[in-house]
């Protein structure tokens, strides 16, 4: 359990109080965590990536080719 210490306690108690919308204080933090660690992993991804290129790309046409498209 990880606890996190939050200036917008307002914002997000307003947020989870608007009429059309069910969510818990919670689950809108929840949501917000995943998002940005999965943009966090992209980054990572693409970092490495850009940091250790393969040796051989491919065209989009010898992709489909391959796949048979």
């Amino acid at each position: 359990m990880i606890a996190v210490q939050i200036d917008t306690k307002n914002r997000l108690h307003n947020l989870a109080k608007k009429p059309k919308v069910s969510h818990s204080k919670i689950s809108y933090l929840r949501n917000v965590l995943l998002d940005r660690l999965e943009d966090l992993e992209d980054i990572c991804v693409v970092t490495y990536r850009l940091l250790r290129p393969c040796k051989k790309t491919y065209s989009s046409e010898e992709v489909k080719h391959e796949l048979g498209l």
